[in-house]
C-alpha cells in the first residue's frame, strides 16, 4: 500500500542523513517540519521551499520542548504523514573512564529518549485520523554489542526493541512503524574513523531509499542490504570467534579525543576524562 508524504517533520535535519532526506523531501514537494540544533543550516533548507517549512531547533529529549514543536507544525501543517526521528549522536566508550558515564547518559537521551519523545505528541492525531508513519533511524550496531562502544550499541539496541514494541501496539491503526537500521554513512559522525567501513553510502543515496521505503509502508529497512548480511553472518559466530575479530579493529574515537564527533550537552572531553593509549575495538555503524 502506498502511503503519502506531503507533510513531513524530520528530526536530526542539520546535517548528514537528516538534511539528505529533508532535502529530498522538499524537492518532492512534501511540506517539512526541520528539526535540529543548526538554525543555519536548516534556514538553508527552509529557503528552498518558502512557505511550506517550518524551523525548530529543540533539545530532542526534552519532551515539552517536543511536545511544543508539534503543536506548532499540527497547527501550521495538520497532523503529519510520517514523523522521522533521525536526531543522533555516535562515540566511542569506555566504562574504565568516569567521565564516559556522562556520554552514556547523553546518548541515551538524545538515541533513545529523544526518538520517544519525537513520536509522542503523533501518536494519538495520527491514531485518530488513521493513518500515518513513525520511522526512527537505528544502525546495524543495534543488533550486537560492540567492544568500546557499548553507548552507542545500548542506545540503537534499545531503540529496536523499543520500535519493535511500538509496532506491535500500533498495528491495526493505521500507523506504520519503521525500524531503518543503516551500515556505515558518509557523515560526520563516520569522519573519525580510523578503520575500512563496508558498505560506505552516502546520505543522499540512503535518504531516497528511506523515503521509498516509508512510501511503501516498509516495517524493516537495512542500508546497504548486503551489510545486513554481512552482519548477520557475523551474529552467527560464537561470542568469543566474535568478539576476538573486532577487537583487532582501531577504536572510534572517544568524545574529547582527535576525530571524535561533538555531543550535545557535553562540553569536549567528558569530566574526569583521563587519556587512554589506543586499543582495538570495533565502531558504530552509521
Amino acid at each position: 500500500m502506498s502511503r503519502p508524504l506531503h507533510n513531513l517533520v524530520i528530526t536530526g535535519a542539520c546535517g548528514g542523513l537528516g538534511r539528505a532526506m529533508a532535502a529530498a523531501a522538499i524537492a518532492r514537494g512534501a511540506r517539512v517540519a526541520l528539526v535540529g540544533l543548526d538554525e543555519g543550516v536548516l534556514g538553508q533548507l527552509a529557503a528552498a521551499a518558502p512557505g511550506r517549512c517550518a524551523i525548530y531547533t529543540p533539545d530532542v529529549s526534552d519532551a515539552a520542548a517536543m511536545q511544543a514543536m508539534a503543536a506548532d507544525w499540527m497547527a501550521r501543517a495538520g497532523v503529519p504523514d510520517a514523523v522521522i526521528a533521525n536526531a543522533g549522536v555516535a562515540g566511542g566508550f569506555d566504562t574504565a573512564q568516569a567521565g564516559d558515564l556522562a556520554v552514556l547518559r547523553r546518548m541515551l537521551e538524545i538515541n533513545l529518549l529523544g526518538v520517544a519523545t519525537t513520536f509522542q505528541p503523533f501518536v494519538k492525531p495520527m491514531r485518530e485520523r488513521g493513518h500515518g508513519v513513525l520511522a526512527g533511524i537505528a544502525s546495524i550496531a543495534g543488533r550486537r554489542g560492540l567492544p568500546g562502544n557499548g553507548a552507542y550499541c545500548a542506545s540503537k539496541g534499545g531503540l529496536i526493541r523499543y520500535l519493535q514494541s511500538l509496532r506491535a501496539e500500533l498495528r491495526g491503526t493505521g500507523i506504520a512503524v519503521c525500524t531503518v537500521s543503516p551500515g556505515y554513512l558518509r557523515t560526520q559522525l563516520t569522519a573519525g574513523n580510523r578503520f575500512a567501513m563496508p558498505g560506505l553510502m552516502e546520505p543522499e543515496a540512503a535518504a531516497q531509499q528511506i523515503l521509498r521505503a516509508l512510501a511503501a509502508g516498509r516495517e524493516q529497512l537495512v542500508l546497504p542490504r548486503r551489510v545486513g548480511w554481512l552482519s548477520g553472518l557475523l551474529g552467527l559466530l560464537p561470542d568469543a570467534w566474535h568478539d576476538a575479530l573486532l577487537l583487532r579493529q582501531p577504536r572510534k574515537p572517544r568524545p574529547g579525543q582527535p576525530g571524535a564527533t561533538a555531543i550535545p550537552g557535553l562540553d569536549g572531553a567528558a569530566p574526569g576524562d583521563v587519556p587512554a593509549p589506543p586499543s582495538p575495538s570495533e565502531p558504530a555503524a552509521r
